[in-house]
């Protein structure tokens, strides 16, 4: 009896399940969503239907029969067109996929020059089939995870052919590209994030990449390529001054700007005062400029960032290129260490200046002597460990010198010589030591070490000697002052799909201050001094911790979503900011697009100056309870139109506040400072705000852009202008620029740019008075830069004439600075000029730096 009961049961069950889909039913509704007649359904028979949204479209209107008399027929019509499968297990209907499940597979692998094995920075790799892709990050790697069984991938780089590559993906795959130079280079590279295919880079507005194609392609002062001066022909980079490469973003100050070498800071990025850029642009391959958008994965200063990377070597083959110009000649040379896995880069640049002056000197048998160089030298090279594992090295330094010695022989009642001395040096020292690993194929790693310092040296000397007496003096004053970084970062990028590319790291920085000792030695034959007038040394830690995602909503929207936590520890005070950064970008069209974002950036470190220029005089400072951290709170706007490859248009608005900024105190200066620089400073707020329009042509024989920027740039302290606003130095209302290069045959390119500007705000007098008891003239001012300097204009045009010998490539270049010889305005002076023997005016008058500069230089490349 009791298998009987066991085989009764297991009927009865069997029949229990069957009767689910076997089941009477009839539904009053007979027309709705899918959604609705499966809920009613349910309450009808009261069994319980399972499903997933994904699975099912429950928006898909439906209409039944009115012929169906069991759940599997009402189930049928309902699901009608839809790929599901019925499975009834426990007591329930499950409904399913009917479709397999497809798996998902990585390709990963990096992206190379075909000729010299270096890693390219920011390649497109686009999947047709799904409108999905990615970019290879710093260092070449790249990730794609799909689910496809097969894929078209175009992969394309600026400057290089497109290749397309069909693949059939049934595994996780290694996929290393090398991409060929195009074999004639007509392209004036500026790649605007806003490639069709970028799909990473496009979402941050206001970021740019910069070829050395086309740094070398502009014009320059004494026919010298420069990295700075190239970037100051896009909209809303400024130059500071005539012929400076000093620049100024948005309205900001110089100390606002984070320019990195290989990832490491350089705090004075200029050479002869600020005539050259202190990079040579031989060694360059990729210039990433950002002045707004900032991802949080960059942080420390608040206007822009200027990310230098220098080239890897050439891991194939040994070559070289150099140059022997009026000024100063260059040499860059690169080779493999061992080939195809390591490689070397070392570049160098010397002034002659000196050289030159020196024979000159002895044959005019002139006691004064005058001594002025800048050099370079840069050594850079990677090891490639293994497969997922290279290491980088790199070294740099920088020095400007000037020096002047002045003889003279007095005679009175016995002969007394004197020898003055004057001079100062300043430059920069930067080192990196660095690891990429690749833990997985999703999972990229970076660990980086690196040092940075700044110095400047001044020394005044004075020596007395007199004849047939033993009386003797001598006096020595020095100065100096420095600024040392010692820093870990530790960077992860991960990417668990195309839709994410997930970016975190932390870092730690230990800055040193030396903002400037005075040491004063005197002596005679009766008495001798030696003190030190102001030494300070200041230690402070800076801590940072980010996390961004780049994220693909769809096929026309993305967005940059990050947060930046960053601390500062100097002398016991704490200062912790919170800054999040989102970047977002609509994709209209295929042809227009909208971007936004909005940044909150803090920067601990402030730069008290007095001058235009950008001068190494300039102090760098810690902030302080007195002098707190810089905030800077930006909002931009843009829309960008893509007709194809070869054009690009776009235009941006911006408004960005700032609060404590400082500025030294009316009447104060660098010798205003005793003990202590907080007593001279004000602190203060400002806001800037404009828009940009850009323009720029990739492809053809005549290549170029055209930019133009109207802004406004305002400051405001309590102690300053009677606490009234006043326009910034860097206020420019009105900003035009233009480059254009034609390619006339393969051995010769023809190169023009053209500027014009507002003048720069300036303070002058409007009255004076004389003091009655010291008989000086004081002048009277309405208010801070209430008067601005003429309309500054300029055009450089340039040739290169190119012919390939039998080992070398030659090139003649011929350059013209300030082709219509217009005076710009250096500065402007007040003077007193007489218009009788007994009367006067008072006129003021400009003084003018360059005047029409032509120039010529001779070009090799092995």
């Amino acid at each position: 009896m009791r298998w009987i009961l066991i085989l009764f049961l297991l009927i009865s069950g069997a029949c229990e399940s069957q009767t689910l889909l076997n089941r009477p039913v009839t539904l009053v509704m007979q027309q709705g969503k899918a959604g609705e007649l499966l809920n009613e359904l349910n309450q009808v028979t009261g069994i319980t239907i399972s499903y997933s949204s994904e699975v099912i479209d429950l928006e898909k209107k439906v209409r039944l029969t009115g012929q169906e008399k069991i759940v599997e027929e009402v189930l049928k019509s309902i699901l009608k067109d839809q790929p599901v499968r019925y499975l009834e297990q426990n007591g329930k209907i499950l409904l399913l996929s009917a479709e397999p499940v497809k798996k998902k597979f990585t390709i990963k692998g990096y992206v190379t020059d075909a000729k010299s094995g270096e890693r390219l920075i920011g390649t497109s790799l686009f999947v047709t089939e799904t409108s999905q892709g990615t970019t290879s990050n710093v260092f070449g790697f790249f990730s794609l995870t799909l689910e496809l069984d097969s894929l078209e991938l175009v992969i394309s780089h600026a400057g290089y052919i497109t290749e397309t590559r069909k693949l059939q993906l049934t595994e996780d795959m290694e996929l290393d590209i090398a991409l060929q130079q195009r074999v004639i280079l007509n392209e004036i590279v500026v790649v605007n994030a806003e490639s069709k295919t970028n799909t990473q880079n496009r979402t941050i507005p206001g970021k740019i990449s910069v070829s050395s194609s086309l740094v070398k392609s502009i014009p320059g002062l004494f026919g010298e390529a420069d990295v700075l001066k190239s970037l100051q022909l896009l909209p809303g980079i400024q130059a500071g001054n005539e012929g400076m490469s000093g620049f100024n973003v948005r309205g900001g100050s110089a100390d606002q700007n984070l320019v990195l070498l290989d990832g490491v800071p350089v705090y004075n990025a200029s050479h002869a005062f600020g005539l050259f850029s202190v990079f040579n642009a031989d060694a360059v391959h990729n210039v990433e400029v950002l002045k707004g958008g900032f991802p949080a994965s960059y942080g420390g200063r608040l206007s822009s960032v200027i990310d230098v990377q220098m080239k890897e070597g050439d891991k194939y083959n040994f070559h070289g290129e150099g140059g022997l110009g009026l000024i100063f000649s260059k040499l860059t040379l690169e080779g493999p260490l061992k080939k195809g896995r390591s490689s070397f880069l070392i570049s160098g640049r010397r002034t002659y200046a000196d050289l030159l002056i020196k024979p000159i000197q002895r044959l005019s048998k002139d006691p004064d002597r005058l001594s002025t160089f800048f050099s370079d030298f840069m050594v850079k090279t990677n090891f490639g460990l293994s497969k997922g594992n290279h290491i980088y090295f790199s070294f740099y330094t920088g020095k400007d010198k000037y020096l002047s010695k002045i003889k003279s022989t007095l005679g009175y009642s016995s002969v007394v010589e004197q020898l003055y001395t004057y001079g100062f040096s300043w430059g920069n020292i930067t080192g990196m030591a660095r690891w990429n690993h690749e833990f997985n194929k999703k999972l990229f790693s970076n660990l980086t070490f690196n040092y940075s310092r700044f110095g400047f040296n001044a020394l005044d000397r004075n020596n007395v000697a007199e004849d047939n007496s033993h009386l003797a003096r001598y006096s020595e004053e020095k100065y100096l002052s420095s600024i040392q970084d010692y820093n870990v970062k530790y960077d992860i990028d991960f990417l668990p799909s195309p839709d994410h590319f997930i970016k975190f790291g932390l870092a730690a920085t230990l800055h040193h201050y030396r903002p400037g000792e005075r040491s004063l030695f005197q002596s005679d034959t009766v008495i001798k001094t030696d003190r030190i007038i102001r030494a300070t040394s200041l230690y402070a830690g800076e801590y940072d911790l980010y996390a961004e995602d780049d994220i693909r909503f769809s096929t026309r929207m993305k967005a940059n979503l990050g947060i930046r936590v960053s601390g500062f520890n100097p002398s016991g005070e704490v200062f912790v900011s919170l800054q999040p950064r989102i970047s977002w970008i609509y994709k209209l069209t295929n042809r227009w697009s909208l971007k936004a974002s909005a940044v909150k950036m803090s920067q601990y470190i402030h730069l008290l100056t007095n001058s235009n220029m950008g001068m190494p005089t300039d102090l760098w400072l810690p902030v302080t309870k007195r002098a707190p951290p810089q905030r800077s709170y930006q909002g931009s706007a843009g829309v960008s139109y893509n007709p194809d490859q070869s054009l690009e248009a776009s235009m941006e608005v911006y408004y960005k506040q700032f609060r404590n900024v400082i500025e030294y105190k009316e009447g104060a200066g660098l010798n205003s400072i005793s003990n202590n620089w907080e007593d001279v400073i004000d602190i203060g707020k400002g806001k800037t705000y404009g828009a940009e329009w850009f323009l720029q042509k990739r492809k053809g024989k005549l290549t170029g852009l055209v930019s133009y920027t109207l802004s406004w740039s305002r400051r405001k302290f309590e102690n300053i202008n009677g606490g009234r606003e006043f326009p910034f130095k860097y206020d420019k209302r009105h900003e035009v620029k233009t480059a254009f290069v034609f390619r006339a045959s393969s051995k010769m390119d023809l190169g023009c740019d053209w500027v014009l500007s507002t003048g720069n705000p300036i303070s002058l007098p409007v009255a004076y008075y004389t003091d009655p008891y010291t008989s000086n003239r004081v002048d009277i001012y309405s208010g801070r830069n209430d008067f601005r300097m003429p309309l500054y204009h300029r055009m450089d045009i340039s040739m290169k004439l190119m012919k390939q010998k039998k080992k070398f490539l030659r090139t003649w270049v011929i350059s013209v600075y300030n082709v219509y010889n217009h005076h710009n305005p250096f500065y402007i002076y007040n003077a007193d000029e007489y218009v009788s023997p007994n009367t006067f005016r008072s006129v003021f008058k400009q003084v003018s730096l360059f005047p029409i500069i032509p120039t010529i230089s001779y070009q090799f490349k092995f």
